[in-house]
């Protein structure tokens, strides 16, 4: 398999976007119970299309991630937050997931932020270890923050400096 073309998200996108995130919903990343008919819009009032980007292969969106304003401080504007990434199941260990994640540092660079910050599940093990590999540290956990399917979840906040050269890339 080749590389993912990444680009930003259109509206065209949107039918998409909202099958490939219905298709990737799992009790290790949600927090919301499994969508369920009539679907909302996945472009809403919070998350417009320039919000996200999108990985295809071979002409196919096969993953997207969400990168936005973590608040609405004029204090916390160098900062963006990941608040979303999926990768289609067929796409996974192409590297879908790692080109997404850089592209959306690069973004956030382009757009003026110092940091980005994301929030994880601590079971999500292989979104931590992608993470970590990026140079995203824990910064903070809140312990027990969820309770899925029965048992507590603490709640990771991860983030790194877009400024620091010496951090892993390509």
């Amino acid at each position: 398999m080749h590389a993912p073309h990444i680009r930003h998200a259109a509206l065209d996108d949107e039918e998409a976007l909202s099958r490939l995130d219905r298709a990737t919903w799992s009790p290790l990343h949600a927090v919301l119970p499994r969508p369920e008919p009539p679907y909302p819009p996945f472009f809403d009032g919070r998350h417009a299309p320039r919000d996200y980007l999108v990985a295809e292969l071979d002409g196919a969106v096969v993953g997207y991630i969400t990168l936005a304003f973590p608040t609405s401080l004029a204090c916390n504007a160098h900062v963006r937050q990941i608040q979303g990434l999926a990768v289609a199941e067929e796409a996974r260990g192409a590297g879908v997931g790692r080109a997404l994640l850089r592209a959306a540092q690069d973004e956030a660079r382009r757009l003026g932020a110092r940091r980005l910050t994301l929030r994880v599940l601590a079971h999500n093990t292989p979104a931590r270890r992608l993470y970590e590999s990026e140079g995203f540290a824990v910064e903070g956990v809140l312990p027990e923050e969820f309770l899925l399917d029965g048992e507590y979840v603490d709640d990771v906040l991860m983030g790194r400096s877009l400024c620091d050269a010496t951090s892993p890339r390509r």
